[in-house]
């Protein structure tokens, strides 16, 4: 299985434990667990109506994985003239984004920087130089 199979794989599994797969089968049938997760959402927009939510994520890999997050779960995401290109606006109930959105957006988000950061690195280590560890922080002359 190769890196890119194995972290898809990591990411479906983080997927199913947010959903609340109750069964070893259950988590590896990613279409089961998003159905369970938009059945979350219809009992949080009965119970807590949707307000909305602004958003401003670190980078556009972030911003990319949120946004395809939110219409994985049929949410619309949506930015509003002149903000920011890593604001992201979407419409969605209180307790979903804190019980579930955010709870699996931070775990995938941590998963796939590492991710990112390692091929970096690798990258850079075999293709331009071994030694890319931090510059010496030196006592400036004033």
């Amino acid at each position: 299985m190769t890196e890119i199979s194995k972290l898809i794989e990591k990411l479906k599994r983080i997927e199913a434990l947010h959903a609340g797969a109750a069964t070893p089968g259950e988590r590896s049938a990613a279409d089961c667990a998003r159905q369970r997760i938009r059945d979350k959402i219809e009992q949080y927009r009965q119970a807590d109506p949707p307000v909305e939510y602004k958003f401003t994520l670190q980078n556009m890999w972030s911003r990319k994985l949120f946004v395809a997050l939110l219409r994985r779960y049929d949410l619309e995401p949506y930015r509003y003239t002149r903000q920011r290109h890593t604001t992201v606006m979407v419409k969605v109930s209180r307790t979903f984004v804190d019980n579930t959105l955010w709870p699996e957006f931070l775990e995938l988000d941590r998963e796939l920087t590492g991710h990112i950061n390692d091929t970096a690195q690798r990258i850079i280590n075999e293709a331009v130089f071994g030694d890319s560890s931090e510059a010496v922080e030196i006592k400036a002359i004033v």
